[in-house]
């Protein structure tokens, strides 16, 4: 017998589609293919997966009841908005039912009662309604800010007792409800908040965050539990909030806080793993111990917490996570202030008050570990991910990418089970050498080591972006987005789903994240080029006239493109010239000059610095060739020789084939999210 599994099932009808089957059976197919369009992606933000279509009807299932009821209220306020309509006609409607209940799985489809009380429940909503059967309200009540309505009992065709169901008001209500980003593999989710440091010398702070980043690493080794990266959990460090408030904000179960003591060459340790939910200790314990035993403290923390969240610790004596790491607790010391070094360093690299060296200080540290004890993987590891992080950005690629690869490699000779050197190792691969089976191989690998590797999914996500494999890349950013929520990774799905034609729903996860940043001046430009590229260039201009912080270099940068491509070229001729004459404090790669370039509409200037770009080693490309700004060069047999170097799709982009207005001014276009820095 095939097993079971609870589900919550989506059923999705297409008001009076009958009648225009009848009335036009071409222009009634298309509609049903350009609504398809509209709803797939909005049922893979949501992490649904379509079963099948049944004639004019989708049907959906979800694991969560939230996620299912979340999407639907999404797909009304997309549809209300017209962007789905017959031609000359007014926009459909839709009605939608939600159950929750046990399925079988078989062949591909899906069985049971729940998909039957599904399929009939959507028929109680009105045209644009949403209509919940009582089990999947209980799960989603309070959690949505959108008003509902209890219906009478309804009795349904072959369903033996009536049913209890709910109306949402879909269109409107105080919430405007965003995809929540991609879950783990149905384990719990684990928030480390920042070590608070105790230690009697202040300039100790350094062991507390180091410790912090070790311990969310251990963690990461306890099987089928996700731990949040340490770019989400830091900025509770300066800005503390209730335990149900870091839950809820970071989408985490569980939470680890404590204290560190370090004195000399004794710490002290104190910590305390609470629920969420009751708010209850789950565990609580204070370590007294030698430096040299800090080691065994951080696998006691992860084998206790495995032990009281019912989970598997995976490391076993000779993997590379329970094993001490180094020998020489200098060294360690080493690696730890390198490590917040390096997170001061690409936390946040595009801003230039830290100096365009100031990753040499991270590298010195790591330098010296190694040299402490040259057996030391981590360190290793870190120091080629620290160069990684800043290449193209902070340095030239061809000055940094061929000494990661040695560090990297030397971090994998010692240590085969290291997650971080794999996947720097991917990411050499996949952006200086451009060998995407290595690289996807090298990926997964990292991937298999540490289901929590945030840096892993990210760019292998964004390498199956350049390779246009959209819906594995989406799936793999969200991955990402749901192990670093606050990492900004929303961006980056943006930008995929703007390359693959979903311009829609790349706008609208662009505006969200412009308007619920902490930094907004930092997101307005791109939602202004975001803009321009759906054709909205009245938004677009709106987005150029606001203040921007001309001090911070890419915001300038950002600003430059959006104004040449709204047909002011002055600030864009004169940033450029800067570029060009060295004028930045910071580094510019001739393939970011090549964007303004092309938005300025200086063709033969764009090509000629993309191929000096490749031909010194600057190799990104790979993200932006997509972009609607290179369209006028895609003629070019010089633009085709690019790609070919670069081993990239020559054909029409799945943006272009979606239908796209291609206006003369917006054929020059969109750069990615994050601005001329790709934030790594």
């Amino acid at each position: 017998m095939a097993p079971r599994r609870l589900a919550a099932i989506m059923f999705i009808d297409l008001v009076g589609y009958t009648a225009l089957a009848q009335d036009n059976e071409e222009g009634a197919l298309a509609v049903l293919d350009r609504l398809a369009r509209v709803v797939r992606p909005l049922f893979r933000s949501f992490h649904g997966r379509e079963v099948k279509v049944v004639g004019d009807a989708f049907l959906v299932d979800f694991d969560s009841a939230l996620d299912a009821t979340r999407c639907a209220l999404e797909i009304q306020r997309t549809i209300a908005e017209g962007g789905v309509r017959p031609a000359g006609g007014a926009p459909v409607q839709l009605r939608i039912g939600i159950h929750l209940g046990d399925i079988v799985e078989r062949g591909g489809d899906i069985y049971g009662d729940a998909v039957n009380l599904a399929s009939r429940v959507h028929g109680l909503a009105e045209p644009g309604g949403i209509c919940l059967t009582q089990q999947v309200y209980d799960q989603v009540r309070n959690k949505l800010g959108v008003p509902a309505r209890r219906l009478p009992p309804a009795t349904l065709k072959n369903v033996r007792q009536p049913v209890t169901v709910y109306a949402l008001a879909s269109t409107s209500g105080p919430e405007e409800v965003a995809p929540p980003v991609a879950r783990g593999s149905g384990g719990r989710h684990l928030a480390v908040l920042p070590l608070a440091s105790i230690s009697p010398d202040p300039h100790d702070e350094y062991f507390a965050d180091g410790l912090t980043e070790e311990l969310i690493s251990v963690l990461s080794h306890v099987q089928d539990l996700s731990v949040i990266a340490r770019t989400s959990v830091m900025p509770y460090k300066a800005a503390p909030k209730s335990i149900r408030e870091v839950g809820s904000e970071l989408g985490v179960d569980t939470v680890l806080e404590g204290s560190v003591r370090k004195a000399g060459n004794r710490i002290r340790i104190t910590l305390q793993l609470l629920d969420v939910a009751s708010q209850s200790h789950l565990w609580a314990s204070s370590y007294n111990r030698e430096l040299d035993d800090v080691f065994q403290v951080q696998t006691d923390i992860a084998e206790r917490t495995a032990e009281s969240l019912r989970l598997q610790f995976t490391a076993d004596p000779g993997s590379g996570s329970a094993r001490r790491p180094t020998a020489d607790l200098a060294a360690y010391d080493l690696y730890l202030r390198g490590l917040v070094a390096a997170r001061q360093q690409y936390s946040e690299p595009h801003r230039v008050n830290q100096g365009p060296d100031s990753y040499l200080e991270a590298a010195r540290y790591f330098e010296q570990a190694t040299q402490r004890d040259p057996a030391f993987a981590e360190a290793f590891a870190a120091w080629a991910n620290l160069y990684v992080s800043v290449a193209a950005d902070v340095v030239s690629m061809a000055e940094v990418m061929p000494r990661a690869r040695e560090l990297a490699a030397r971090a994998v000779e010692l240590d085969p089970e290291s997650s971080q050197a794999h996947a720097t190792l991917g990411n050499i691969a996949f952006q200086f050498d451009q060998d995407w089976a290595l690289a996807e191989e090298e990926f997964r690998r990292a991937i298999a080591l540490n289901p929590s590797n945030v840096q892993a999914y990210r760019f292998f996500g964004l390498m199956l972006v350049a390779l246009q494999r959209f819906e594995e890349a989406i799936d793999q950013l969200r991955r990402a987005a749901r192990l670093d929520p606050g990492g900004h990774l929303q961006g980056s799905i943006a930008m995929a789903e703007l390359y693959s034609g979903n311009t829609e729903v790349a706008v609208r996860l662009m505006e969200e994240l412009r308007d619920t940043s902490a930094d907004p001046g930092r997101h307005r430009a791109m939602a202004g080029l975001f803009y321009f590229a759906a054709g909205r260039t009245a938004e677009a201009a709106r987005e150029a006239d606001r203040p921007f912080d001309a001090s911070d270099e890419d915001e300038r940068f950002d600003h430059a493109i959006l104004t040449a491509l709204l047909g002011r070229p002055e600030e864009g001729r004169a940033v450029l010239a800067e570029a060009d004459r060295g004028g930045f404090r910071t580094y510019v790669s001739p393939t970011h000059r090549a964007i303004l370039a092309a938005a300025l509409g200086q063709t033969s200037q764009a090509l000629d610095l993309l191929e000096r770009a490749y031909r010194e080693g600057d190799k990104v490309l790979w993200i932006y060739y997509p972009g609607v700004f290179f369209d006028p060069l895609r003629q070019d047999p010089r633009w085709t020789a690019l790609l070919r170097s670069y081993h990239l799709p020559t054909g029409p982009s799945p943006r272009a084939e979606a239908g796209r207005p291609r206006s003369k001014a917006r054929a020059k276009g969109l750069r990615p999210a994050h601005g001329r820095r790709r934030s790594k």
